[in-house]
């Protein structure tokens, strides 16, 4: 379960365009996520793609450790996720987008992501009600 296979990688420039005309967005420092949900049976039900901006980290040492750090966050908390998704049939594409301009730890990082998985779990079910 702890893994994070290329069929849960988000490579699709339709799906990515898709996210943000049509997806719901939520931020919560320090990212600003994207997500769209849509009623389907699909085997990998959720998807992610991880954004760290050049803009705010010049150098790609800076940006790969924070993907990293990111990807490893993710890796361990995406259950909850997974579990939510494939109790309601549902595909959940997601971007996640680095939006602060430092580098922070991975304590705070995995505190975060698992707020971001949470909070988008909470949305959703308040939406199909």
């Amino acid at each position: 379960m702890f893994t994070f296979p290329k069929s849960e990688k988000l490579c699709s420039k339709k799906t990515i365009q898709a996210l943000f005309e049509k997806g719901d967005s939520l931020n919560i420092y320090p990212f600003k996520v994207f997500w769209l949900s849509e009623k389907l049976n699909i085997q990998d039900s959720v998807q992610l793609a991880i954004s760290v901006p050049k803009r705010n980290f010049k150098k790609a040492v800076d940006r790969n450790l924070l993907k990293r750090r990111i990807r490893e966050s993710y890796r361990h908390k995406k259950e909850i996720l997974f579990n939510y998704s494939l109790n309601n049939n549902l595909k959940i594409s997601l971007i996640l987008i680095y939006i602060s301009k430092e580098i922070l730890d991975y304590k705070f990082i995995d505190l975060k992501i698992e707020t971001v998985l949470n909070k988008i779990v909470l949305t959703n079910e308040k939406n199909c009600n």
